[in-house]
């Protein structure tokens, strides 16, 4: 007997999802940050149903096909460790699609959060209160280009810019910018930060880069392993690329812009090294101090 003549329903494939998932000490964190959740993901997307509604489906009774298909990715989920997301080929950010595998990073940010809400547009403070007059955005280590796609979909005026050293993450994002139809407006770039650009100045900087530190890169679980160390590793502190970032941003602002920046767990190091820049923490659902934002007027009342 086996899982696949076993079961038969969306509601059986769950409880098995998670049981295996839970007795494999499987670790999550690429879109998911428990077993119930990555198995909803992983059957709803598998059976080409809206990942965000589970309930309405739980008893329908699945065919032979639906059921061996299910039965291998909880198998290879838990015997290979790999992202539900590379398994798939596809993840969500916001419930916008992307194509995801071993070339870039899964994609996931605080910064595609923070760009859903009111911080981009909305009533009240807002850090750029009129997305229209965006004209120029550059999203650096750009990966899948996820965030480059969302900057084009939320700044409906503006040319981005999409920046990043490795050519095979490049090509992953050239088919995402191509699955959005954002080939007019979205532009990759092969390079080190900045250095592709020349003098380009931006209304908006954006950037999730490698902020990982050597410690916690030795230690990364199974599932992270899959994914391109490059993506990862932000040197002894895991703030070497942010340093650079923070260096050279100035001289890449526009005269209103701003940059806003994921650097994980090291805000005490920035704080302490940078005290006379005045970092806006913006918190998430799921973050607090891990993303800063600096207006070009903060970088320049710095000097």
């Amino acid at each position: 007997m086996s899982a696949e003549t076993d079961l038969h329903t969306v509601r059986d494939f769950l409880r098995y999802a998670i049981s295996r998932f839970n007795a494999a000490e499987l670790s999550f964190g690429h879109g998911t940050t428990r077993a119930l959740d990555e198995a909803a993901f992983i059957i709803l997307e598998a059976l080409h149903l809206p990942v965000d509604e589970l309930e309405p489906w739980l008893d329908a009774r699945l065919t032979g096909g639906e059921r061996a298909r299910l039965a291998r990715l909880i198998d290879a989920r838990c015997r290979t460790r790999a992202p539900a997301a590379y398994l798939l080929g596809r993840t969500y950010i916001r419930g916008v699609p992307f194509k995801s595998d071993a070339r870039a990073i899964v994609p996931r940010s605080f910064i595609g959060e923070l760009m859903a809400g009111h911080l981009f547009g909305g009533e009240g403070f807002s850090l750029v209160p009129e997305p229209e007059a965006v004209g120029r955005v550059l999203d650096l280590c750009t990966g899948s280009g996820c965030l480059a796609i969302i900057a084009a979909m939320l700044f409906e005026n503006a040319e981005v810019d999409a920046v990043d050293l490795s050519p095979d993450a490049l090509a992953l994002a050239a088919e995402n910018v191509a699955l959005h139809q954002m080939q007019g407006r979205v532009r990759l770039h092969q390079g080190d930060l900045f250095a592709p650009l020349g003098g380009q100045r931006y209304d908006l900087i954006i950037t999730n880069p490698p902020y990982v530190d050597a410690e916690a890169c030795a230690a990364l679980p199974a599932e992270y392993r899959h994914e391109p160390m490059l993506a990862f590793d932000g040197g002894p502190d895991g703030l070497d690329i942010v340093r650079r970032i923070l260096a050279e941003a100035p001289r890449h602002l526009a005269r209103d812009g701003g940059l806003i920046c994921e650097i994980g767990t090291g805000r005490d190091i920035l704080e302490a090294e940078y005290p006379d820049l005045p970092f806006l923490w913006l918190d998430t659902e799921d973050s607090e101090g891990e993303v800063f934002w600096l207006s070009v007027g903060d970088f320049a009342a710095a000097r």
